[in-house]
Order: structure tokens, then sequence, then C-alpha cells
């Protein structure tokens, strides 16, 4: 089965969203922000500085994986997926391959441009129960880890090329 659904995924801050939405354009795939589909349940919580925990997030990725697998073409998710448990529960409800991007920083810079951001529900206090909730994807797991301390456009192109790589090994181009 071709390869067509993504998952840009990593803590609060790590560029999800600026550089999914990039990569779609890019590539003429479709995104979709993973915070889009929180209940305003998991919003409340984690704007008032408490972690989400398991139970808050398993209908969650449920919804999200469902919305990404009906996208027609390739399909982007933002979505932290920061568990090996998770991103099983992401692919399996997928029902098709999911690949992982891993946006991986660290916790100095993700911080910082956690600090310069306006407007997003997640404050920077959380980010320490992101790190500790982190599972970095393993080799046995369908997932790339990519560098996110260069500039935006570098990591949108990188993952674009990864993406096309993966789209014509899988369709004999």
């Amino acid at each position: 089965m071709k390869q067509r659904l993504y998952v840009l995924m990593g803590v609060a801050g790590s560029g999800k969203s600026s550089i999914g939405a990039g990569v779609a354009d890019l590539i003429g795939g479709t995104y979709i922000d993973g915070d889009d589909f929180h209940p305003q349940s998991n919003i409340d919580k984690m704007a008032s500085g408490e972690p989400l925990k398991d139970d808050d997030r398993w209908p969650w990725l449920k919804i999200v994986s469902t919305e990404l697998a009906r996208i027609n073409g390739i399909g982007l998710v933002g979505c932290s997926a920061l568990k090996k448990a998770y991103r099983e529960v992401i692919t399996a409800n997928a029902g098709e391959p999911v690949k992982f991007i891993y946006l991986n920083g660290t916790k100095e810079l993700i911080g910082e441009r956690m600090a310069a951001r306006q407007g997003h529900f997640m404050p920077a206090k959380l980010l320490e129960s992101q790190f500790a909730t982190l599972e970095e994807p393993n080799k046995t797991e369908n997932a790339i880890s990519v560098d996110i301390s260069g500039q935006e456009r570098e990591i949108i192109t990188h993952i674009a090329d990864v993406i096309r790589e993966d789209w014509e090994k899988k369709n004999g181009k």
C-alpha cells in the first residue's frame, strides 16, 4: 500500500502546525491540525496548566486518525503523538500505513519558541510534562526524526523531499 498519511509529531511548540501546513502547500497535500479536534475539556485542562492524561487523549487520537484517513491523496496532521502507544492507535485506527515525522528539538529551543508565540492555549509551563511524556520513535516504527534547529523553510523542503521520495517508491516511479 502506498505511503500517503503522515503525522508531524513532537512536543508543543515544535512547529507541527506551521511546518505541516508548509509541507502540504509545497507538495499539494492536505494538512489538518490535530488541536482542532480536541474537546473543550482538553483545551480547558491544558489552558489551566494541567497536563492531559492518557484517558483524555485516547478519544482524541481516534478522531485525529479518522480525520487523517478521510483525506484524499497525501494527508498530513499535526499531532503530538508523544508515546509509542499513541502512534500505534493512530496507525491502527487509520487502517493504512502512517509515517511519523518527529520534529526533534531541544527543550531550550522549543521553550524559546513557545515563549514567543501568542494566542495558543498551551502554556509554556507544560513543556516539561510534554518532554517527560515523550517516547522518541525507535527504529521499529515507521518514523523519521527531523532536527528543527534550522530555518523553517529548509525543514519544510526536507520533509517534502522525504514524502516525494516515499510517493515515488511506493508508486514505482
